[in-house]
């Protein structure tokens, strides 16, 4: 099975000689390049032709996110995984409506960084809980009145309880206020949403919301 490959793109090169050290030790993944700056990390794309480019958003000349849009639009089948260590709402939406495919903070152990890479490798999404929360924060603020439309394919995959459960996760309802609605358990809520996400191959949380609001 051929490697995983990854380009790097990080203007601070102790930060890419430690992640790159870091992937070295991992079967599976090969690091072929490495980039100083947006600008840089395109015309590495271009030459190299990644799997995976893991992406810093503060860098000179051209920014990470400008990078991801130019990226995502010119070689699409080359997923973006922005590492970075902005925890805050504009970089987060800004990167995903650019082309990022996941999006994990600095601060992150080696084994997220690893799962992460090999989801987005796949041409699926990777965002932690807390880059979730955000992401669905943003789609329910644009989804007037916070109601799901069940017109949406999602709901003709899904049982009477699933999508009972799905209109308050849409409503912004955590698991235990859920379960307090519903007279459930938190686990019982927790395995539908867990049924729901195999059912419509949803990564994570953000992903329902998407498919159920648009």
């Amino acid at each position: 099975m051929n490697p995983i490959t990854v380009l790097l793109a990080d203007d601070h090169d102790v930060v890419r000689k430690g992640m790159k050290m870091l992937l070295e030790d991992e079967e599976g993944v090969k690091v072929i390049g490495e980039a100083s700056d947006g600008l840089d990390a395109i015309e590495k794309v271009k030459a190299l032709s990644p799997n995976v480019v893991i992406l810093d958003l503060t860098m000179p000349k051209m920014t990470g996110i400008e990078a991801a849009k130019i990226i995502s639009e010119e070689y699409p089948d080359v997923r973006i995984l922005i590492f970075s260590m902005h925890n805050n709402r504009e970089y987060i939406i800004n990167s995903v409506e650019n082309g990022a495919s996941g999006y994990l903070l600095k601060d992150t152990g080696k084994e997220e960084l690893m799962r992460a890479i090999n989801v987005v490798s796949e041409g699926r999404k990777y965002f932690p809980p807390e880059i979730s929360e955000v992401i669905i924060d943003e789609l329910l603020s644009k989804n007037s009145g916070n109601q799901p439309d069940t017109s949406r394919p999602i709901f003709q995959k899904i049982t009477p309880k699933e999508k009972q459960i799905l209109e308050h996760i849409v409503q912004g309802y955590n698991s235990r206020e859920i379960a307090d609605k519903l007279f459930l358990s938190i686990r019982t809520v927790d395995n539908h949403r867990a049924n729901m996400m195999k059912k419509t191959k949803a990564k994570n949380t953000a992903d329902l919301v998407k498919m159920a609001i648009g």
